[in-house]
């Protein structure tokens, strides 16, 4: 089973952020960062659960690494029901906190 995968406006806002930054600095390096979040997304669409917890007291916040580079990026998400993920927040990996 496949889960919906949706966004915040926060989040689609980050993740703009995250990425103009880049491409700044390198176009290409840019590309390939856009597509690692890609391929992380794919796999939050499959299995959501096999994530950290981002949350002690709600099991249903969490976290997705998603490596890159050196580093990476993570993506702060919630399980809304049976069927549907919601990713609230991005941010890169050296970065203090989501906001």
């Amino acid at each position: 089973m496949s889960f919906h995968v949706r966004s915040t406006r926060e989040a689609e806002d980050d993740l703009v952020r995250l990425y103009t930054f880049l491409l700044q600095e390198d176009t290409h390096a840019a590309e390939q960062a856009l597509t690692a979040v890609r391929i992380g997304i794919e796999f939050l669409r499959e299995f959501p659960f096999s994530c950290r917890k981002a949350v002690v007291d709600n099991p249903l916040i969490r976290e997705l690494l998603i490596p890159f580079s050196q580093s990476g990026y993570v993506l702060l998400y919630e399980i809304d029901s049976a069927d549907s993920v919601t990713i609230l927040a991005a941010r890169h990996q050296r970065e203090d906190d989501y906001y």
